[in-house]
């Protein structure tokens, strides 16, 4: 992949990590010293300024692991409350570019980075109304509360005050889905409205959370399962306040809201596909591209990328075919697999989770060789729970910072005889070690800000998880011609991620093109629909999984070729993990001056 050119921050972060060698004068003739009190001073700055963000948006920050906000649902979707937010950015990226950046820690240097990095992507939205495509099939805020009701995911819902957070969200429900209807209004007037294909996937959504009494609502679910050992009083209070404010305040809401979308929102919204048809969609793809990539890439390199990647994996599949005893075509390959009843071989949802638990010891004895730096907390393997086994796939959740909670890499097994074991070990290289886990729940560890602890990008999430996958070839884990099929298969989802969606957003394909490419490269069609219209809702976020592992694959070939013996894997996934969740363009910074410093003679 061609390499990217950094950009000033990127060669900022370069001078942080460049050695500096006996004799030499400092890089740019710094005359500040490290001090104690710029450090305090930033981080101060640095907490305010994610207080800001999770306060702005508290059910993000419930997401992702945050509870102190549990309680509230904000309302970033009103255009009065959005005009404020970017002006506190502007003054956060002032207040950040008047403190002396040589004068803070080597680690603050980089939070200091980061932090100017995700201010300078964030104020880039700002020409753009974001807030007037507030639900899609993807998500919503009426959706999200309805997936907490369960309490399976990121808000608890284990004691009295947590029930009561929950129905204060509630409360706020009503007027956020009336400020969702007046920017959807908006919308329509001014040419932004989501495509209508994608609206007519979501309208089922918000018809089902239309109930006929309170009792029939999925929020009511918290009450149906009210602990035991609640007091009393608690459970006749809150029984009450959820059935009133369901029956009074969130039924008529949820009615005008499913109501509006089938009778006045579908018939305007737009027939196009792609992001190009809003008005300057072509600029706010360009910055959601940059956003999801953390790079300079354009959609027609990342285009160009994607077809070549699609070939590259077409190839081994090829190779791979009569190795399997298949002697089809190469994208016939997907559907020959899947009807091969030996691929299928469990009978029991213990089985799946013996096979996932017999994967993590041997990895166990082979992840030591590849990695010096491991995360304290463990790793649990579990079923996911049957309430949410339906609509859940294979998954990781992090462990709790306190350490009260391990990380836990769920198995989602609706019917153990369907539970293919192709891609057994691919996935749990990716969602569990040395993917997900080995990152995720090593940031909890690093004492970071909290903006970068409960934040980051999914470039780096997503692409060190799909590298860590590629890592199975060379612990033996693929010579299993099953099993490297699983790799490639999942491989070649993401490579034509970066085909479709720049090819709807950037050069005009429809969504029924789309579809149809989808079909004929993967070779099977479940996933082609509901694949294409995600990319439809979400412009250029799936771009980050490929994107982002390529980037650590080349940046692991640069340090080989430029190191030689001195290279050692262990160290440079150490250097890749070892500060946290980075913009691709900084670790790039980051990984060069190691290279520099490992070949530097004394």
């Amino acid at each position: 992949m061609k390499r990217i050119k950094l950009g000033a921050l990127a060669a900022a972060l370069l001078l942080a990590f460049a050695p500096v060698h006996a004799g030499a004068a400092p890089a740019g003739k710094v005359s500040a010293t490290v001090s104690a009190a710029a450090s305090k001073q930033f981080l101060k700055l640095a907490d305010e300024y994610y207080d800001a963000v999770a306060r702005f948006e508290p059910v993000g920050a419930t997401e992702n692991g945050d509870n102190r906000f549990d309680d509230q649902i904000g309302m970033a979707i009103a255009p009065a409350e959005r005009a404020r937010q970017f002006a506190r950015y502007r003054q956060f990226q002032k207040r950040l570019q008047a403190l002396d950046r040589r004068a803070l820690t080597r680690s603050d240097q980089i939070n200091y980075d980061v932090l100017a990095f995700e201010l300078k992507t964030l104020l880039s939205y700002q020409p753009y109304p974001g807030h007037l495509l507030p639900i899609s099939q993807m998500d919503s805020m009426p959706i999200t509360l309805a997936n907490f009701a369960g309490g399976e995911a990121s808000q608890p819902l284990t004691n009295v005050p947590q029930y009561d957070a929950y129905l204060k969200r509630l409360t706020q429900l009503p007027a956020w889905i009336d400020q969702a209807i007046a920017n959807m209004q908006e919308g329509m007037r001014t040419g932004v409205t989501q495509p209508k294909a994608i609206m007519l996937s979501a309208l089922p959504q918000f018809q089902k959370l239309v109930s006929a009494t309170p009792e029939q609502s999925i929020y009511y679910t918290p009450i149906k399962k009210l602990p035991a050992a609640f007091p009393d009083a608690d459970k006749v209070r809150l029984t009450a306040a959820y059935r009133t404010t369901i029956e009074t305040k969130l039924m008529p809401a949820l009615a005008r809201l499913a109501t509006f979308l089938e009778q006045q929102y579908i018939p305007a919204c737009r027939t196009s596909t792609g992001f190009s048809a809003v008005p300057n969609g072509a600029a706010w793809y360009a910055v959601r591209v940059a956003d999801s990539t953390t790079t300079n890439l354009t959609p027609e390199q990342i285009h160009a990328i994607g077809l070549k990647e699609v070939a590259r994996i077409q190839g081994e599949f090829a190779r791979l075919g009569p190795k399997l005893g298949y002697d089809g075509p190469a994208a016939g390959l997907p559907v020959w697999v899947s009807q091969q009843k030996r691929f299928f071989p469990f009978k029991t949802d213990a089985e799946v989770q013996a096979e996932y638990h017999k994967l993590n010891a041997i990895l166990d004895t082979k992840l030591p060789a590849m990695f010096t730096l491991l995360p304290k907390a463990k790793l649990d393997l579990r079923l996911e729970p049957e309430l949410s086994r339906d609509t859940a796939s294979d998954h990781y959740t992090a462990p709790a910072a306190d350490g009260s909670r391990p990380g836990v890499f769920w198995s989602v097994v609706t019917d153990p005889t369907k539970y293919g074991n192709t891609g057994m070990t691919t996935l749990f290289l990716h969602e569990g070690k040395p993917g997900h886990h080995f990152h995720i729940a090593l940031m909890q560890e690093l004492g970071l800000p909290n903006f970068r602890k409960f934040g980051g990008n999914t470039a780096f999430t997503e692409g060190w998880a799909l590298y860590a996958e590629t890592l199975g070839r060379e612990m033996g884990l693929f010579e299993d011609p099953a099993q490297y099929f699983g790799h490639l298969n999942d491989e070649l989802l993401r490579a034509t991620r970066l085909v479709v969606d720049t090819g709807m957003h950037a050069k005009g394909w429809t969504r029924e093109q789309t579809i149809q490419y989808m079909k004929d490269t993967l070779g099977y069609d479940a996933v082609a629909k509901s694949e294409t219209e995600r990319y439809m809702a979400w412009p250029g976020q799936a771009l980050a999984y490929k994107i982002g592992a390529l980037k650590i694959m080349e940046l692991r070939q640069r340090a080989q070729a430029a190191l030689g013996d001195k290279f050692s894997l262990p160290a440079f996934h150490e250097q890749v993990l070892g500060d946290g969740t980075l913009p691709l363009s900084l670790l790039e910074a980051k990984i060069d001056s190691w290279i520099a410093k490992q070949g530097a003679r004394p």
